[in-house]
């Protein structure tokens, strides 16, 4: 419940600190004097949007603040531990607003987003306006009216979650089929490329493989001349080659081994040397005679390397990448491929999400449909009280099967009403004049409010149009509410201010040049001469005060 609601420099308040209690509060005051001004600094508290001139002239900012008592209120706290703010018996919401238009947010002390003033508020009291009643008659919300009297959330997420499932389905095929030309001719390119790359058929490291034998197929002839020349010049020429130099030169310095140690170290070096030199001559001998000049592999190779080399030009990658690029062009074709699959996998799916929308849209449809039956005659009861003894209220609620599936469920709800006997029942606005809406409407917001079991309910002149035994049961309904929730009820009417249990008087003072508003707790005696002026105006008599003596006692 509301305990505290503190305003600076807001409009014509320079400063007023509010204490509230449990029960039924009533505002009163003269016309123009702001009674809703509280109510106005309120909504600012919990998130509505602000205006430069709801700063007090030649002030810096406006600063308000509204705290809660919500040692039982369990959505509350737990929306604060979910949000990392403090948590505790008390919730307090602050709104700073410059002059300047900016504005700043804070719970229990922490800065926060407006968006989060708005979530917390919605959990810690319902504000109800005097234009509600306009509200009443379009679709919308006469469907949030039923739904929120049903309290059947869960069948609306689930209506509200095939409905979006199959939207995004529907999105992604009509995208598929969209971009079909454009993929029947990638699939054909496609298809070329891979089959040409599988036609080649390279594997990975094969274009290394081919590079070195290519080189080596091209330096042949000059590798089969230098290396008989090697061979020649160290083994092969009778007259003169080095083994035989290499041999003599061990042979001649192998007899002073004996003599002279270091002669002997250099003939071992010698002999190194002659035994690597002939293990290369014999290794160059074979690679010789194994190095055969064959044209046909020579060409194989020469074609498939230049192959490689101009499929990898093609699709501008390196040679070494071209098996990866084939991976990856196989990759795509069989994704492409998939589309047309995706085609009839997302038909499926759309029958089945349409059926699983068919059979939430239904549970949603009879559970309004009992909601409806229920809510007709408690309101219909309501109104009777309320001076429209022959009134008849109801509302239809009717399936409406589209193309595409609402969020919402595939029912039309309309509220209907008849006023008069005989008289059929139409549509509310067709039939109900303005204060006939206003009662309906409080109706249903003191119905509503009641079964929605907020922490706190203000009702910001709900009544206008509603005048003498009326009044008198609208008063008596607000104070029923106050039985299980805290109402704060701004009112014109004495019938139902005296129905309060406390009561403000909101006045407005002026020297001339600056104006200010003042909101006082009434006395007792004090609440009689309200409760008199609210009955006879300025001009306040024995009588008046006799019957606002009465009011205040029944």
């Amino acid at each position: 419940m509301l305990t505290q609601l503190t305003i600076t420099n807001f409009a014509i308040v320079k400063q007023l600190e509010l204490d509230w209690r449990s029960g039924m509060t009533t505002i009163t005051g003269e016309t123009g004097a702001g009674k809703s001004i509280a109510i106005d600094a309120l909504g600012l508290c919990l998130g509505d949007r602000a205006t430069t001139n709801v700063v007090r002239p030649n002030t810096p900012k406006a600063d308000l603040s509204a705290t809660f008592d919500i040692k039982n209120n369990t959505n509350a706290k737990q929306w604060l531990l979910q949000h990392d703010l403090i948590c505790d018996d008390d919730c307090i919401l602050r709104r700073v607003i410059s002059s300047e238009g900016r504005s700043k947010a804070y719970i229990n002390g922490s800065p926060v987003p407006l968006t989060q003033l708005r979530e917390i508020g919605r959990l810690l009291i319902n504000i109800h306006g005097q234009h509600d009643h306009q509200l009443i008659v379009k679709a919308t919300e006469q469907r949030k009216l039923l739904d929120g009297y049903a309290k059947h959330q869960n069948l609306l997420d689930d209506v509200s979650y095939y409905a979006k499932k199959w939207s995004a389905l529907s999105s992604e095929l009509e995208t598929l089929k969209a971009s079909q030309t454009q993929r029947e001719a990638e699939q054909q390119l496609l298809q070329y490329q891979v089959k040409e790359l599988d036609e080649f058929a390279i594997t990975e490291g094969e274009f290394e493989t081919l590079e070195n034998d290519y080189k080596k197929f091209s330096n042949s002839q000059s590798i089969l001349q230098d290396s008989l020349f090697v061979l020649e010049g160290t083994s092969e020429n009778e007259q003169f080659n080095v083994l035989d130099v290499l041999r003599q030169s061990v042979d001649r310095l192998s007899q002073y081994a004996d003599l002279d140690q270091d002669i002997a170290n250099i003939s071992n070096t010698y002999q190194e040397a002659l035994i690597q030199l002939e293990d290369a001559c014999q290794d160059l001998r074979h690679f010789h005679d194994r190095l055969e000049l064959d044209p046909e592999q020579y060409q194989l190779i020469e074609d498939r390397y230049s192959s490689a080399i101009n499929l990898a030009r093609k699709h501008q990658v390196a040679p070494e990448s071209l098996h990866v690029k084939h991976q990856e062009l196989q990759q795509a074709l069989a994704n492409i491929s998939g589309d047309d699959t995706r085609q009839e996998q997302i038909y499926r799916e759309l029958d089945a999400t349409k059926a699983e929308y068919d059979e939430a849209a239904q549970r949603l449809h009879e559970s309004r449909q009992v909601a409806a039956s229920q809510l007709s005659q408690l309101i219909t009861q309501s109104i009777r009280e309320l001076n429209m003894p022959h009134g008849q209220f109801s509302v239809a609620v009717t399936k409406k099967p589209s193309e595409t599936l609402n969020g919402q469920g595939s029912d039309e709800i309309v509220f209907l009403v008849s006023i008069n006997p005989g008289q059929a029942q139409e549509a509310m606005h067709k039939v109900a004049s303005g204060g006939e809406l206003s009662r309906i409407s409080l109706a249903m917001q003191v119905i509503l409010a009641d079964k929605v079991t907020s922490p706190a309910l203000i009702f910001d002149e709900v009544d206008v149009g509603i005048s003498g035994p009326t009044a008198a049961m609208v008063g008596e309904k607000l104070k029923q509410l106050a039985k299980n929730t805290q109402v704060i009820c701004v009112t014109h009417l004495p019938q139902v201010a005296c129905k309060g249990h406390q009561q403000y008087f909101v006045a407005k003072l002026t020297d001339g040049e600056h104006t200010e508003t003042t909101v006082t707790e009434l006395s007792k005696q004090a609440r009689v001469q309200e409760i008199a002026r609210l009955l006879a105006g300025d001009k306040i008599s024995e009588h008046s005060l006799a019957n606002a003596t009465e009011l205040l006692a029944s």
